[in-house]
């Protein structure tokens, strides 16, 4: 009882062709790999170096950045001095074990960098740290 199926030239095959699909996801890829640094931009900082090891990453932490003319950002935000702490507890939920990551411009003063710090401590927060470009031989 074996059946033979028997198919003349013009019938046509139903067969699947993934040439085309596997063609269009490698295009997809390759342009998402070019697109995904760009979209992390932020607030440009010119970062110092520094040899330390980097922290893990458990959650997402919050960033707080310093330009070079002094602006204070949080994330892509501006802030304004005084309202750096109001902000950073309504965004966080006033959790203050969030961790929070300070980007300064090389060519700010330490001081300014130093001062923020002392009020985000000042404020509870026990997890602040500093941001930095890997060390470059």
């Amino acid at each position: 009882m074996g059946f033979k199926i028997n198919r003349s030239s013009k019938e046509p095959m139903s067969e699947i062709n993934v040439t085309p699909f596997v063609d269009v996801m490698l295009v997809l890829l390759i342009i998402f790999m070019v697109t995904a640094p760009l979209l992390t931009v932020g607030v440009q900082v010119d970062l110092p170096e520094s040899a330390a090891d980097s922290l893990p990453d458990d959650q997402e932490p919050l960033t707080l950045s310093i330009n070079s003319k002094g602006e204070v950002f949080i994330q892509e935000h501006q802030v304004v001095f005084d309202k750096i702490i109001p902000k950073i507890l309504a965004i966080s939920n006033n959790r203050t074990d969030t961790r929070i990551y300070v980007r300064g411009d090389k060519t700010i003063n330490y001081g300014r960098v130093l001062e923020i710090m002392g009020m985000l401590s000042g404020g509870g927060f026990s997890k602040v740290a500093l941001i930095s470009e890997p060390y470059q031989n």
